[in-house]
């Protein structure tokens, strides 16, 4: 509320905020994939492949290989995946509490229905892991401590992320300008006026 209302002509997304939705977004793209990934290169008690052989992981049947096939059906990989998508978005939208302003100046708590509602969500996704008519229909299996922790550790660099883009935003006159609209899209004056 202090800041002022936006002109008539001025986008709703500036240049600096699509920038910022565009960094974010990639961020969240590629923890998802990491997530991915990371179960089956690097995990303990996962089957350790070399990367080749998980980017030809279609072709599997029709090659020599030291892993079985079956490996890529292991629901595990997905979860992890699906499960860093949940959490990096409820991260996510802790950062939209303020459009400029730090999680340490507007604190969670000062919106209760968002935090509700992040505890809610995350309680309906533990539930669809845990319970087991809901994991067969939803396609995904129980996580274990490891894969809990690298979500997390997946997930909570886009605040990190989101809180140096705000910081600049709050300090830097510099401004990334995009024109997305059109002049003759607008309405006219004489309309717009009535």
């Amino acid at each position: 509320m202090k800041s002022k209302p936006r002109k008539v002509n001025e986008a709703v997304v500036s240049g600096w905020l699509f920038f910022r939705y565009l960094v974010i977004g990639a961020y969240v793209g590629l923890a998802t994939v990491a997530g991915f990934i990371w179960w089956f290169i690097y995990y303990e008690n996962g089957p350790k492949l070399p990367y080749t052989e998980l980017m030809n992981f279609d072709s599997c049947s029709t090659r020599e290989t030291n892993y079985p096939c079956s490996i890529f059906s292991d629901r595990h990989p997905s979860t992890v995946s699906m499960t860093v998508l949940v959490v990096v978005e409820m991260f996510n939208a802790l950062n939209n509490l303020s459009e400029n302003q730090s999680l340490l100046v507007i604190p969670p708590w000062s919106n209760l229905w968002l935090v509700a509602s992040i505890i809610f969500t995350m309680i309906l996704h533990i539930f669809i892991l845990y319970v087991q008519p809901l994991s067969a229909l939803f396609s995904v299996t129980p996580l274990s401590w490891a894969e809990w922790t690298i979500v997390l550790y997946l997930s909570f660099p886009v605040i990190l992320i989101d809180e140096v883009l705000k910081f600049f935003s709050r300090n830097s006159g510099i401004r990334v300008t995009f024109r997305f609209r059109r002049a003759d899209l607008l309405p006219k004056r004489e309309i717009r006026d009535k």
